[in-house]
């Protein structure tokens, strides 16, 4: 499957001053950037900058950055599952994983976060894509927010929505060990039914077993 990118870019008013939501970004660009030392969720700024631009550099790999002059200050990151997932084993080159979406901070409660996935989904290629998030509560930052799990998750699907994600149900085990986690899913228009039904066994692959 040729993974075609079409990159798009607009600029939003905030508190915080004018930002810019671009992307597919290059991987040359990425690392131009500086990223803001509150990017922290899943590890030191300057080693998720270098994943990031590894990520770029993957023929689907896709990243949406919100920047405030040349400093990153969230993005999110599109690619195929990692091979451990169940994701994975259907081998569909059509199936990508929004594997992270991360807002330094001081600059949450922007709707950022929603910027992000709706300058994503411009990108008239992903009408032929399956884009899957999987959410676990364990990753979400209770903490810093102040806010309990069901808060928080209502706040997720809320962002996911602007992407036009939604829930999906399925007996994945990580995901069914607490109700809090779920599955999102948007399929896009051009995706075939074939591809449809076989992504539905992947998310039922226990439905069978006794």
């Amino acid at each position: 499957m040729e993974h075609k990118k079409q990159y798009f870019k607009k600029s939003i008013e905030t508190p915080k001053g004018t930002l810019i939501i671009e992307g597919p970004v290059s991987s040359e660009t990425l690392a131009s950037y500086q990223f803001h030392e509150g990017l922290v969720a899943f590890r030191p700024p300057k080693e998720q900058q270098t994943a990031l631009v590894e990520i770029a550099n993957l023929d689907e790999g896709r990243i949406i950055i919100a920047r405030q002059q040349n400093i990153i200050v969230g993005y999110v990151t599109y690619l195929y599952p990692d091979p451990l997932e169940r994701w994975s084993e259907g081998n569909m080159e059509n199936l990508l994983e929004l594997g992270a979406i991360e807002v330094a901070p001081p600059y949450r409660g922007l709707s950022i976060g929603k910027q992000l996935l709706i300058v994503s989904m411009m990108d008239d290629a992903m009408e032929d894509y399956i884009i899957i998030t999987t959410e676990y509560y364990w990753h979400w930052d209770l903490k810093g927010t102040g806010l309990n799990v069901w808060e928080y998750r209502k706040v997720m699907e809320k962002m996911m929505n602007a992407g036009g994600l939604v829930w999906f149900a399925t007996d994945d085990p990580e995901i069914s060990s607490h109700p809090a986690n779920c599955l999102m899913v948007r399929i896009g228009s051009r995706v075939k039914q074939d591809d449809i039904e076989k992504f539905d066994r992947l998310r039922f692959m226990n439905r069978f077993m006794y």
